[in-house]
């Protein structure tokens, strides 16, 4: 079994590295992505305990890149994580990341809901490249009392239009494109379906994009039939995979349940320049 979107600890996962290779290979995956949010940290550890365990690595990030203010996430796959633009631009990101929830901490001090939001990033970020964002801001919430669960604190506080929200800055996902196909790898734009920006999807594909993520733990099957169909209209490949961050919310059930078949990965790889 294949799961293609995975997150640790390097990002706003619950696990580490290799105790999330440890699950995932429990769950009967044999082929995986650790796909952290604007970092590769977290991918020497995870490579070394999938060794261990024969479970083939994908190197894998999320990269946030921006259209119309809005958040584009993109799935890098293949790519060399030394890459020096990759490097560059990696960086930039989560330079961004780290004086937005600076910004975020101010405004929910403003309203009365304080958290420290330095020890956030000295925990994330300290640990050689590691990303911080919402979700731990969330968590944060959530231990001072101002939050029953991560989803109240973004319902409240964090999601877009509440008091506390801070746009993202980042480069176009054209630019990402561009930069990942540099390092050797492929993009795949992840759950489409979360994001609704369809009108995108022809404009990308015409610009280097190479799959669309139909597969999701929050793609219903009639979504996920929707965006095969596109990703068939407009030349794409297929990606998929749980979203898995750890044992909270609805997709801690989904590990092992939502992958992607072998003759789709297949597909996907021969995207590879």
């Amino acid at each position: 079994m294949i799961d293609l979107h995975l997150h640790t600890t390097a990002s706003d996962g619950l696990l580490p590295p290799a105790a999330l290779v440890a699950r995932a290979a429990q769950a009967g995956l044999r082929t995986i992505s650790i796909t952290d949010h604007d970092t590769c940290a977290g991918l020497a550890e995870a490579e070394a305990a999938a060794h261990e365990r024969g479970v083939r690595l994908v190197p894998g990030v999320e990269i946030t890149a921006i259209e119309n203010n809005r958040d584009v996430h993109m799935l890098a796959y293949f790519l060399d994580p030394s890459n020096a633009r990759l490097r560059e631009l990696l960086a930039a990101q989560r330079l961004h990341r780290e004086r937005r929830v600076r910004d975020i901490g101010d405004r929910l001090a403003s309203l009365g809901c304080a958290v420290d939001v330095e020890p956030l990033i000295a925990a994330t970020c300290g640990r050689h490249g590691g990303s911080v964002g919402r979700p731990q801001i969330a968590d944060a919430l959530v231990t001072a009392g101002h939050a029953a669960d991560r989803n109240d604190a973004f319902a409240r506080l964090l999601a877009v239009g509440r008091a506390a929200y801070v746009p993202r800055r980042g480069p176009g996902p054209e630019e990402v494109i561009d930069i990942v196909r540099n390092a050797g790898g492929i993009v795949s734009m992840a759950h489409p379906g979360l994001t609704d920006m369809d009108d995108l999807i022809p404009r990308l594909a015409a610009g280097g994009l190479q799959a669309l993520e139909a597969c999701h733990s929050d793609h219903d099957p009639d979504t996920e039939t929707h965006y095969r169909h596109l990703a068939a209209r407009y030349g794409l490949a297929v990606s998929g995979g749980s979203d898995f961050h750890g044992d909270v919310g609805r997709r801690a059930s989904m590990l092992g349940r939502v992958t992607l078949s072998e003759t789709e990965f297949a597909a996907l790889e021969a995207r590879r320049r």
